[in-house]
């Protein structure tokens, strides 16, 4: 199928055209049709797929088709959520980009930065506002937003908005929005809690899957490396030693240890960067913007900082910690081989991370080849010099415990006392 077959504007499609765009992908292919029959969407698909495009060009359309050209204050029509201000900013691009020529207006809005600039935009009247849910309840809290005018509702990345603690603020923001409304309500996976609040707040939704939550692009490599903890930003400088490898996205579970990492990595003469959510917007796209231009090879990343980055050709992930949750692990190796690319997934699992490796091996139903071949393998003296130092450590921390337990009953003994 083409997109001329999608039935869309001709401002529509010449913005397609100009992007390059010739085929939609299968969930565009699916959710747009349905979209413009005024349909609610609960949609399915792994990062990577087109899910933006998806909900984003049939919106403009049909907000297009019903402008009122003699309402100058212009209420919000269209509101789409999301978690992350990396994404945010991708839709906000992806929209201004599609709907060239149409006369709408879109407005981004975001904590981290000042409101001040966005609060202006937002009086000057808005068609669509793109927003995470932070920034927007607090300005709604504040009286600079209503939404009573909604006419379509996106809820994007609901899954990331779980992991990241917002489904308390959505509950709060869903009752501010009119009762008679279209919904496009996109995850790329579908827990319990999700998967309820989609039975709420959609009204015989159309459901589109695309390739199951498990699948990983044929087009990747997936390889493991069993190392010990200690000895993993070894590793990492190591692999890194092939200059072939001109840039690598590098996951950290932790925002501390992403920081750790990038500024181990700079003082082995590697450059790289850190994003992760207590980096300030400034910070977070000068980084990656240093990485998509090659000034930084290595970028490493939160997954919450993550989701949303879109970098075109990057060919090696690496996990340098093991995600607890096989489905992370997806997402994660999703950032490359894309758009029939080839890629490299790499992952270093310690001792500890066995039985997350047996539950993404579970998931994606295949072995990942062990590369056993490296200056660090998990030798017998290696595991026993591991466990005594793990003891030592505990030892250490029970002692520094009974310490201050000890230090607390005498304070108590002597305020007794008194």
């Amino acid at each position: 199928m083409k997109f001329t077959e999608l039935g869309l504007l001709p401002e529509i499609l010449d913005s397609v055209n100009q992007l390059g765009y010739t085929e939609p992908t299968p969930i565009q292919e699916q959710a747009i049709p349905l979209a413009l029959d005024g349909r609610d969407l609960l949609g399915c698909a792994q990062t990577g797929t087109g899910k933006t495009a998806a909900f984003s060009i049939p919106l403009l359309q049909l907000l297009h088709q019903r402008k009122d050209s003699t309402n100058r204050n212009r209420p919000i029509k269209a509101l789409i959520l999301t978690p992350t201000r990396e994404l945010a900013a991708q839709i906000a691009e992806s929209i201004r980009d599609y709907g060239k020529g149409l006369g709408l207006r879109h407005v981004l809005i975001f904590g981290g930065v000042g409101q001040g600039p966005q609060v202006q935009r937002l009086r000057e009247g808005v068609d669509i506002l793109v927003a995470t849910p932070g920034r927007l309840l607090d300005l709604m809290n504040q009286g600079h937003i209503r939404l009573d005018k909604v006419e379509f509702f996106v809820l994007d990345e609901a899954d990331r908005m779980l992991d990241m603690g917002f489904i308390h603020d959505i509950k709060k923001i869903l009752p501010k929005l009119p009762n008679k409304k279209q919904t496009f309500f996109f995850s790329a996976t579908m827990p319990l809690a999700i998967a309820d609040l989609a039975k709420n707040i959609l009204h015989n939704p159309e459901y589109i899957k695309v390739d199951p939550v498990s699948s990983t692009a044929d087009t990747i490599q997936q390889v493991v490396y069993h190392v010990l903890k200690p000895e993993k930003k070894n590793l990492l400088k190591h692999i890194l030693q092939d200059e072939s490898i001109t840039s690598m996205l590098v996951f950290s579970r932790t925002k501390r240890g992403a920081d750790r990492l990038a500024r181990l990595l700079d003082k082995a003469g590697i450059s790289a960067a850190a994003i992760h959510g207590d980096k300030s917007q400034g910070a977070r796209e000068r980084a990656l913007k240093e990485f998509k231009n090659g000034k930084k090879r290595v970028l490493v990343a939160t997954d919450i900082a993550a989701r949303g980055i879109d970098i075109e050709s990057l060919q090696y992930v690496l996990n340098y910690d093991l995600p607890n949750e096989p489905e992370t692990y997806v997402h994660r190796i999703g950032r490359t081989g894309r758009a029939g690319a080839s890629g490299l997934s790499i992952s270093l699992c310690d001792i500890d991370e066995l039985p997350y490796l047996k539950d993404i091996e579970k998931l994606v139903n295949k072995k990942i080849k062990v590369i056993s071949d490296h200056p660090f393998p998990i030798t017998d003296k290696a595991i026993a010099d591991y466990k005594e130092l793990q003891k030592s450590y505990e030892k250490s921390n029970q002692n520094r415990r009974s310490s201050n337990n000890n230090r607390r009953q005498g304070g108590g003994g002597r305020n007794k006392r008194r």
